[in-house]
């Protein structure tokens, strides 16, 4: 599209916001080989709000990624290794008696930082996932009758396995709805596979995240956040959006359709989509472009449909060459 990188006419300044883009993705390319979509997909998450659900097979550096993405960003880290024995007190806090006062005082959980990296999160009990129920939606915990609020920005990123079931739990609907995206990560190509062996040899041992350098202040991220709310988004094009979800909701080959979550999700994305492109205004194929990773965690297939091997992928496409493009 000729506007992609047009700025003459953009009623905001987004030279900053797409120079901070790119310098995250060059300092990530120095070790992620081969999974740029991912990568962009997850700046969009952060610049939308959103929190990220991320699955793939082991070693496709689904962890790794998100680990790094984190040490670009001069902002607090945690990282939350999800286990069957794993308690919600574990991840939010709790209240520890103070011998010196005789009080209970709280004791806040690694939940408490910035970026938060929850690996293999259908390895912990229903009980601990809910315990994110909250903190994910509303951005605050409530322990002892006392809300606490999450410092901004606040971006759970979740890592799972889809091959291994012995010994995981299914996430709930209510906890996938929370998630902005879903994100499938597949292995490299041959010639990936050939990158992915030479950075590795050349680094001799060296730790990935030792040769990362942090690109972007937290000021800076809050001032670009804050930019996508600017984004120019037409009537028809949210029309467009609501179509869209309107459709999954009575489709034939659907059990459970998107929510309201899921057309605000298609909407903010697509601001932050736009907004990287270098555009101050959507255009549908920044909604095609989201429309796949917020909805596909968020749909359930008929059972009928699900045995003869269709995807939720496959569904939201279906759906998208039925639906006319506004122009």
């Amino acid at each position: 599209m000729e506007n992609n990188d047009v700025n003459f006419n953009n009623r905001i300044d987004l030279e900053g916001l797409k120079q901070a883009v790119q310098n995250i993705k060059l300092e990530l390319g120095k070790i992620i080989i081969g999974q740029e979509n991912f990568i962009e997909l997850l700046l969009i998450a952060l610049l939308a709000d959103g929190h990220v659900l991320i699955e793939g097979v082991p070693g496709v550096a689904k962890t790794i990624t998100a680990k790094l993405l984190a040490k670009t960003i001069e902002t607090g880290y945690s990282r939350i290794q999800f286990t069957p024995d794993l308690m919600p007190s574990d991840i939010l806090g709790t209240s520890v008696l103070n011998m010196k006062t005789s009080e209970f005082e709280f004791k806040k959980g690694p939940i408490f930082s910035n970026l938060i990296l929850i690996d293999e999160i259908n390895r912990a009990p229903a009980k601990t996932q809910a315990a994110l129920f909250e903190v994910m939606e509303e951005r605050q915990i409530t322990m002892d009758g006392i809300t606490y609020k999450m410092n901004p920005p606040f971006m759970v990123l979740a890592t799972q396995n889809p091959i291994e079931q012995e010994g995981t739990y299914a996430l709930p609907e209510a906890q996938l709805d929370r998630f902005l995206f879903k994100i499938a990560v597949g292995y490299p190509n041959e010639n990936e596979e050939v990158l992915i062996l030479k950075t590795h040899q050349e680094r001799k041992g060296i730790l990935p995240q030792t040769t990362i350098k942090t690109t972007i202040k937290e000021a800076e991220l809050k001032k670009y956040k804050a930019l996508i709310f600017e984004v120019l988004v037409e009537d028809k094009l949210m029309n467009y959006i609501a179509q869209l979800i309107t459709k999954t909701r009575n489709h034939p080959h659907l059990f459970l359709g998107g929510s309201p979550r899921a057309s605000i999700a298609v909407l903010n994305a697509a601001k932050a989509f736009a907004a990287i492109s270098g555009r101050d205004f959507v255009i549908p194929e920044d909604i095609k472009k989201v429309i796949v990773p917020v909805l596909r965690h968020r749909l359930i297939l008929t059972p009928e449909r699900e045995m003869e091997g269709l995807t939720t992928e496959k569904v939201i496409e279906m759906i998208v060459q039925s639906v006319e493009v506004p122009r």
